[in-house]
């Protein structure tokens, strides 16, 4: 399957849309699809970033978001095959994506807060914190929504970190700093001046500027007056090391802070532009962060001595590094990249399911799966659902696909308010196409945007399927147990969305959806 992305990269408008882009690119092109970035503006080192990958670069000739920009845009899609067009930029407008839909063409749309007032696209992202269902009123019945940070879009150098523990330090020493793509204001010598007056021992910083600053003389001129121990680095390839690496970070509060949560990486941010804003508020409401404001919202001496306290003090910095890593689990791109490829949507139950759910539990193949293999009767499966309907500790789900057809189900039996088991079904007409990982995925987020909690799973050892869409949904292993005089791998896995976040929203709600 094909991909055209339609977005743009400048000194003004940063470079976030397209490294966001990129990530999603990249979980295509690791699926063995294949993607191409049509742009009117790039710069230099954007443009061989996305060639390097390696991405097709393709250019317009016309104004971002205009009607010449959506038939160009079509244009191309129809040349490249594309299946579907993902757009990202704040100049396209809800017209913009009529024009592609009423073109025949799937759309993935990404948005930050609900800009583009009415919504056509097949598909709209937001990831983040503040995103909401209420955001988007005003949207196309075949509209789907992927909101929330477990949707946020990571590229693949982060792949190898998501299992990592931060071990924190009692008293910090190395400081990251990076000010996003292009820093057009600057912030970068601003930082690099308050570390000089930031008062701890042996202080380390790496200061890294973006391939498409145009500031990248200053780092060295500040650093070599600062006393510290400070290296520049331009357009670095290794950020999720360098994060590891560091005790605290100062960063731009924009789609760094899910590269930042994901490495458990404590920050003070910066918004230096008017859509982080939120972002940063949310993270420091929530003590994921601490939020200094604008570039003109603090001086040299206030960052200095903001900095100088986080990493003085152990215990802020753990209770931060435990709050940023439930939020990102680093596997937002393959989600996204499932949803497109799948279709896949979740919704309750009803009780003209009944047959259905009795004849996929009937299957020869579940049945062989499963640790009664007695084939059910009618009869007994009609007291069953029924009785299951009517359970406040049951939630049935049922998987569709884009155009309808059932796809499979997903039970969770609730033991105790935060304890569930999980029972998985599909079709016989879908299996072997990885519906089963994406189908798990859905369910386990669709609960734990509810209650959350520890969801478990028991599967027999020599049931290799399930066990690999258990592992690729982010279940691991408790170990082997022995269920009704059978061999099983007890698999769990537990919410990673703060306490507090969960508690806000009724179960109840989430099966009235």
């Amino acid at each position: 399957m094909n991909l055209l992305f339609r977005t743009d990269a400048s000194v003004a408008i940063g470079t976030g849309h397209v490294m966001r882009g990129l990530a999603l690119a990249q979980a295509w092109q690791d699926t063995g699809g294949h993607a191409v970035f049509a742009m009117t503006e790039a710069t230099p080192a954007i443009q061989a970033r996305l060639v390097a990958e390696p991405f097709e670069v393709l250019s317009l000739c016309c104004a971002a978001g205009t009607l010449d920009d959506s038939a160009q845009t079509v244009a191309l899609a129809k040349e490249q095959n594309a299946d579907w067009i993902v757009v990202d930029g704040y100049r396209f407008t809800a017209d913009y994506q009529r024009a592609l839909k009423d073109a025949g063409l799937k759309v993935l749309f990404l948005d930050d807060y609900g800009q583009a007032g009415h919504y056509f696209a097949d598909i709209v992202l937001n990831q983040n914190l503040s995103a909401r269902t209420e955001i988007y009123p005003s949207r196309e019945p075949h509209t789907q929504l992927l909101l929330g940070p477990n949707y946020c879009l990571l590229r693949r150098e982060f792949t190898a970190w998501r299992d990592w523990k931060r071990e924190v330090s009692p008293l910090g020493r190395r400081v990251l700093v990076t000010m996003g793509g292009s820093d057009p204001e600057n912030v970068t010598a601003r930082v690099v001046d308050a570390l000089a007056l930031v008062g701890v021992e042996d202080l380390e910083a790496v200061v890294v500027m973006g391939g498409s600053s145009p500031h990248s003389e200053m780092p060295e001129f500040s650093s070599a007056q600062s006393g510290n121990k400070i290296s520049a680095r331009r357009d670095v390839t290794n950020i999720a090391e360098l994060m590891a690496w560091a005790d605290v970070a100062v960063s731009s509060a924009g789609t760094t802070c899910w590269e930042l949560c994901l490495l458990a990486l404590p920050a003070l941010l910066v918004h230096v532009a008017e859509n982080q804003t939120a972002v940063a508020r949310e993270l420091a409401r929530r003590h994921c962060a601490v939020h200094l404001g604008g570039p003109r919202d603090f001086t040299v001496e206030q960052l200095a001595e903001k900095l100088q306290k986080l990493l003085k003090s152990a215990e802020t910095r753990q209770d931060i590094s435990v709050r940023c890593r439930e939020l990102v689990d680093g596997r937002g791109a393959w989600r996204v990249a499932s949803a497109m490829r799948t279709g896949l949507r979740l919704r309750p139950a009803r009780e003209s399911d009944c047959r259905l759910l009795w004849e996929w539990a009937n299957d020869p193949q579940v049945r062989g799966a499963a640790f009664s293999q007695a084939p059910i009767p009618w009869e007994q499966h009609e007291v069953w659902f029924a009785s299951k309907m009517g359970n406040p500790n049951c939630d049935i789900l049922v998987a569709q696909d884009g155009e309808g057809r059932a796809v499979g189900q997903f039970r969770v039996d609730w033991r105790s308010e935060e304890d569930g088991e999980i029972d998985v079904s599909v079709s016989s007409e879908f299996r072997g196409a990885g519906y089963g990982a994406v189908l798990i995925d859905l369910g386990v987020n669709r609960v734990f945007a509810g209650e959350g909690g520890q969801l478990h799973a028991f599967v027999k050892v020599e049931n290799h399927a399930s066990r690999r869409a258990f592992e690729q949904a982010g279940f691991t292993i408790l170990g082997e147990v022995n269920l009704r005089g059978q061999p099983a791998i007890h698999y769990v896995r537990t919410s990673e969305r703060d306490q507090a976040s969960r508690s806000n929203i009724s179960r109840s709600n989430m099966r009235s959806e």
